[in-house]
């Protein structure tokens, strides 16, 4: 699992761990890298009272997509379309529909986070001809005229940067069709923290390229610049890890 920044592909934190490790799992690895200033992007398969509610303790923003399936009413309807509501603890929620089917009197307080919910369909994507997936996130940021729902809609697609940044590990840099050359776990992580490290490393150098007043950050190709700087290195580790 790895938090990376979507502008320059540098990845600033990893978590790993045995094969049958779950997403969420690792991703509690990363919490303590999270922090004021920061808005992070997550897929579906995050969401949760739990998780999002740590989240919050670090002090970072969150733009999230959600399942279709997560019960977020609407509280107050916003002037852009996007609307308040509440995500809620699924188990004191489940409680509380139980005690009103019940007819109980004194229902129990369902605790839960004040988010902001942006529904939107991608019009010019080619799965419109055969109907267009409503997606829907999930924020902090709840006030429309710092964060107005289009900009939050065109900005969770850049999420998809890290499949990006990880087809530059494995397929550019690494090489296509090639694995880990390490037998014993110890040295597995040793090596991959070694490509994570020169991929870093690579990525800095663009990013100082990038502030010369004719580059532009996301013009510049990841596998030139990576060719570049091969070339300038005189003697390849040609030994086991």
């Amino acid at each position: 699992m790895a938090l990376a920044e979507a502008a320059t592909h540098a990845v600033i934190a990893v978590a790993t761990g045995k094969a049958r490790s779950g997403e969420r799992e690792l991703f509690t690895q990363l919490l303590d890298r999270l922090g004021h200033g920061m808005l992070l992007l997550a897929d579906r398969g995050f969401l949760s009272h739990d998780l999002w509610g740590r989240c919050l303790l670090t002090g970072v923003d969150l733009c999230w997509r959600t399942r279709s399936s997560n019960s977020l009413p609407v509280h107050e309807l916003l002037p852009d379309g996007s609307y308040l509501s509440q995500l809620s603890d699924p188990v004191v929620a489940n409680k509380r529909r139980d005690q009103v089917r019940k007819g109980v009197r004194r229902l129990v307080e369902v605790p839960g986070h004040t988010v902001r919910v942006v529904e939107y369909q991608v019009l010019d994507h080619p799965a419109v001809a055969t109907g267009a997936e409503t997606y829907r996130l999930v924020t902090t940021l709840l006030d429309p005229d710092e964060a107005p729902a289009a900009e939050l809609a065109a900005l969770y697609h850049r999420r998809w940067e890290i499949e990006a940044t990880f087809n530059e590990i494995k397929t550019t840099q690494r090489g296509a069709g090639i694995v880990l050359r390490s037998k014993s776990p110890p040295m597995v992580l040793q090596e991959l923290y070694a490509l994570f490290l020169t991929h870093y490393a690579v990525r800095e150098l663009m990013v100082r390229a990038s502030q010369d007043p004719d580059a532009e950050l996301e013009r510049l190709s990841f596998i030139r610049s990576l060719r570049l700087v091969r070339r300038h290195v005189t003697d390849q580790a040609a030994f086991s890890p």
